[in-house]
């Protein structure tokens, strides 16, 4: 009998008594089964390599979620998983900060095609797992952010039956239901579909804001012989936030909030709103024992909708020295978008090799049409201490035009990789993409017409190696390239400028201890950044480059089982990512400390199982260091925690999960001084009750 089955029994007998061992040819029986192997690990992966490849033999640091851990923690949207990825942390609206870096970018099921526009926030009914990538990923998925890529993969139709509806309230008046479907349509299972409905509403503190959300999902797959399947979808989304959070709470130079925490900027007749519908479909097929292939198709059409009240100042009304007062514009601003994207890959198996060679080709089209209106054009400003809402009505501003354009971008990119299996202990991995870009703008205001177009080369290489069946480090270093967005590129925005480059070492080590139970993994890297565009602290309208940014740290993961009920789930991150060199015009910046990015992270998720009464209880934890915004303003550091509880009566299941416990008023991050910084959400209460049929 090993360690780790004396370990289980010792501490079941203390937890249980000496009748919970049994007779002792029940010992002889016993299997222990890691927690954290089947509750929240996944082994294995596609999203770094394209194929289905061991995540020990990926010569990159790869983060995935599952739903277990999405539905324990009851995130609704992908904010709520950050404490469980190290080296992401907030930044504003869907944005997050990743190994230092700012990052947008991200994946429907290893494509592109992200409906939720520029600062609406992806909801989470319809994901399976949150994967994530850490570096660059150029040499496979073209443009991106340097510091990862986020990879959602969404719920298909399953072979086997599994229904389930659910209801959940909670504090600030939040209700919500969901309904999902899914099974085999025959006998056989050859056909299969899935529906699913979700539905919500909320009262948030801050003053003037409501939020609405639906989310309807559908999908059907039929396998066409024993060699192909083919899968469609259809999600549609609608998102409705009213007085939405687009700005933050006024706060000093050192972090502290001038201002209630439930201030706001917006009047209650300003809103957000989204409505985005998506189609994919997938064939899958292989043409033989060692040949396969894959094309996706996917395709989305949205409207994003925004009017509010933006802060302008940051003014000292009375003279007293403190700053108490802002004035706002009013802004008007409506973004229609179509985009498709075509992938498609082949994989080989030729012994030792595993081959892959893909390709992909997206476009998108917008029409942005921006008013505006400032003090001069009836817009009154607002009050810190004792601000007045409705005193005037947008209806009477005087708008001004500001932009009127329409956008296309075209992106394209192929890309071959190789997986060398050199020996059984030792792979390596080379990959190398060309991608290219034909952007147009054009001014319907002026008439004006600009474009934009350029090649470039990523490419990657990695290897990693068995030392033992505990120890598997790795090496790689990994490149990126990423033009700017076309809205950036204007003359009136700055633009235009130069592509992103980036470029990453990196290394590694993934270890598993006391037969699986515990996995431990560790990453080192250094990351430098070229060109990256920053709001231009003189004119909000306008960007600027920053000529280099250098980004160092280290990465700490740790999963696994404390005892055989008890999961733990750990992070630790360091960062330090500076400027080191600046454009122009910003040079005050070089040797600062980048925007956003806390040097420390910490996060927690630790489950217990009470087997005696089929529940769980679960405690969670978010540390996050000081951070500065764009104008070099603290941001405090905080800490939150969370806690659930869980139970199972016959079909049912029953949960109560509290976030923020201790109600902590905290800032995730900060943009300019005169916008505030980004409130955390206050204590939140959620009480559920989900029925499997």
């Amino acid at each position: 009998m090993n360690a780790r089955t004396l370990l289980s029994l010792a501490v079941a007998s203390a937890l249980f008594g000496p009748q919970a061992l049994g007779a002792e040819d029940n010992l002889e029986r016993i299997t222990v089964t890691g927690r954290a192997q089947s509750l929240y690990r996944v082994d294995d992966g596609s999203l770094a390599t394209k194929t289905d490849t061991p995540l020990a033999r990926t010569p990159q640091s790869v983060q995935i979620l599952p739903l277990s851990l999405i539905e324990d923690q009851a995130a609704l949207e992908v904010t709520d998983l950050y404490r469980s990825v190290s080296g992401v942390s907030q930044y504003n609206y869907a944005s997050v900060t990743f190994r230092g870096f700012r990052q947008n970018e991200v994946r429907y099921d290893g494509v592109r095609g992200d409906p939720y526009a520029d600062v609406s926030t992806p909801q989470l009914f319809n994901i399976e797992q949150v994967q994530v990538l850490k570096g660059p990923s150029g040499a496979l998925y073209g443009a991106g952010d340097p510091g990862g890529l986020i990879n959602y993969v969404t719920k298909k139709p399953g072979y086997q039956h599994d229904n389930r509806l659910k209801f959940t309230a909670g504090n600030q008046d939040f209700v919500s239901g969901s309904l999902e479907l899914s099974g085999p349509l025959t006998e056989a299972a050859d056909q299969r579909y899935r529906l699913g409905l979700y539905q919500d509403h909320e009262n948030p503190y801050r003053w003037n804001t409501d939020n609405r959300r639906r989310v309807l999902d559908g999908g059907y797959a039929l396998d066409l012989g024993q060699d192909s399947t083919l899968t469609l979808q259809l999600t549609d989304v609608t998102q409705h936030q009213g007085g939405a959070r687009l700005r933050g709470i006024p706060a000093d130079a050192e972090g502290n909030f001038l201002a209630d925490a439930r201030w706001n900027a917006n009047e209650a007749s300003d809103f957000l709103s989204l409505d985005a519908t998506v189609y994919q479909a997938r064939l899958d097929h292989d043409l033989s024992d060692w040949l396969s292939s894959n094309l996706t198709v996917r395709y989305f059409d949205n409207t994003e909708r925004q009017q509010y009240h933006e802060p302008a100042s940051a003014d000292d009304s009375d003279g007293d020295g403190l700053v108490d007062y802002a004035e706002r514009q009013y802004r008007d601003q409506t973004r229609d978008n179509s985009a498709g994207s075509l992938t498609g890959n082949l994989v080989a198996e030729l012994g030792s090799h595993t081959l892959l060679l893909g390709g992909d080709l997206a476009r998108q089209d917008e029409d942005f049409y921006y008013q505006r209106a400032r003090t001069a054009d009836g817009v009154v400003g607002i009050s810190y201490s004792d601000p007045q809402y409705g005193v005037t009505d947008p209806a009477s501003y005087r708008m001004r035009l500001v932009t009127d354009s329409k956008a296309r971008s075209l992106r394209y990119g192929v890309y071959v990789q190789d997986q060398w299996r050199l020996t059984d202990a030792w792979d390596l991995v080379g990959s190398v993409r060309l991608d290219g870009f034909e952007d147009k703008l054009k001014d319907n205001i002026g008439g004006g017409e600009e474009s934009f177009h350029d090649r470039g080369w990523s490419y990657r290489l990695g290897s990693t190696y068995q030392l033992s069946e505990q120890l598997h480090p790795y090496v790689n270093l990994a490149t990126g390239y990423s033009p700017q967005d076309l809205s950036s590129q204007q003359q009136s925005k700055g633009g235009p400028f130069d592509p992103e480059l980036s470029k990453q070492w990196e290394a590694g080590l993934r270890s598993d201890w006391l037969n699986g139970a515990i996995n431990l993994n560790l990453a080192a890297y250094h990351i430098e950044r070229k060109n990256i565009l920053q709001t231009d602290p003189s004119d909000s309208d306008r960007l600027m480059a920053l000529g280099k940014v250098r980004s160092k740290g280290f990465e700490v993961d740790l999963l696994g089982d404390i005892a055989s009920n008890w999961v733990l789930n750990a992070n630790y991150a360091y960062n330090d990512a500076v400027v080191k060199e600046a454009s122009s015009g910003i040079s005050r910046s070089v040797g600062k400390r980048f925007a956003n990015a806390p040097r420390h992270q910490f996060g927690l998720w630790t489950r217990y199982d009470i087997t005696a009464i089929d529940s769980a209880i679960a405690l969670g934890a978010d540390y996050v260091s000081e951070q500065f915004d764009q104008d070099g303003n603290r941001i405090k550091a905080y800490t939150v925690f969370d806690a659930s509880w869980q139970t199972h009566w016959q079909a049912w299941q029953f949960q109560l999960n509290v976030k923020n416990l201790f109600d902590k008023a905290y800032a995730v991050s900060g943009l300019l001084g005169r916008t505030g910084q980004f409130p955390g959400e206050r204590r939140r209460l959620y009480l559920s009750a989900s029925y499997r049929f």
